[in-house]
């Protein structure tokens, strides 16, 4: 994504001396180089000696951080990371929140979509189920609780479909108008779908064409 993360200066970070760098300092580091890495090469195409490399630290100190490739997967690839700030900020300052996140110019080599972890690695079933519970837990729950009027569960999921959407064809498909639009005038966009997801929907009106059809229908008969 754009924005939050930005993939030039995540790599600018992975690649300074590492005597420059405190313990949490380095570990960022890996975690940058790790997500570059597993978006764009997958699992197993991704070594730890690969990743080390780019911090400029030794293999072993990513074990020693993490613990296992595995586990340093599982620590950069899951949603809950990315989004659980989300749930702190109060819900009329969410579409703040969203935009600063998607907003920015895609760059071409920045930080990979989150998803595209998951889908380029083997392990693909499992790694999915474990997307599905961090964006369950974060959004269909925890984000859905703090919304009023009906259907949360459903505008909540609807939001990061959304924004997850957008996100991917602005950073990895990059259609023409997504990419050269003005930021003021996605951003005007943006509000407006995520307003309308955070409110309650409104109430089906007994005007609609699908209510309106049936009385058509019988004055027809």
């Amino acid at each position: 994504m754009t924005g939050v993360h930005n993939g030039e200066a995540a790599k600018a970070a992975a690649r300074r001396p590492a005597h420059k760098r405190s313990a949490s300092a380095t570990r960022t580091a890996l975690r940058a180089a790790a997500a570059f890495r597993f978006g764009k090469y997958g699992y197993e195409g991704t070594s730890v000696r690969d990743i080390a490399g780019d911090v400029g630290v030794d293999a072993a100190l990513v074990y020693r951080y993490f613990g296992s490739k595995e586990a340093l997967f599982n620590d950069v690839s899951g949603a809950g990371r990315i989004f659980e700030p989300l749930l702190d900020e109060p819900v009329e300052a969410i579409p703040d929140w969203f935009c600063a996140l998607l907003m920015g110019p895609p760059n071409e080599g920045g930080f990979p979509h989150p998803v595209l972890s998951v889908l380029r690695s083997s392990g693909r079933d499992e790694a999915v189920a474990r997307l599905r519970a961090d964006f369950t837990e974060v959004f269909s729950r925890r984000l859905a609780a703090r919304l009023d009027g009906p259907d949360a569960d459903l505008r909540a999921e609807l939001l990061a479909a959304w924004m997850l959407g957008t996100s991917l064809m602005r950073t990895e498909i990059r259609p023409p108008a997504l990419v050269s639009t003005p930021d003021a005038t996605l951003e005007r966009y943006l509000r407006a779908g995520i307003e309308v997801l955070l409110g309650p929907a409104p109430a089906e009106d007994a005007g609609t064409p699908g209510a309106g059809g049936e009385e058509d229908a019988a004055d027809g008969g």
